[in-house]
């Protein structure tokens, strides 16, 4: 008499392995918004004239913080 074994690890495999991405895709994403949050609250603490100093303005600081996190 045949017998047949299957054993389905294949998906579960699959599985694992797109819970694993999914985590450390959560993982990247916030790795970057840190990034952007402490880059904000930098350049937002420093005067005008500090800005001015930098060769910026005020109104550049949230693309400045979007480029350090997300361009980098």
């Amino acid at each position: 008499m045949a017998h047949a074994t299957h054993i389905a690890t294949g998906s579960q495999s699959g599985l694992l392995a797109r819970v694993a991405t999914l985590i450390e895709t959560l993982r990247a994403r916030s790795a970057k918004r840190r990034i952007y949050n402490q880059t904000y609250r930098e350049l937002a603490s420093l005067s005008d004239r500090d800005l001015m100093d930098l060769g910026m303005s005020r109104t550049e600081i949230r693309r400045v913080a979007w480029q350090a996190a997300y361009e980098a």
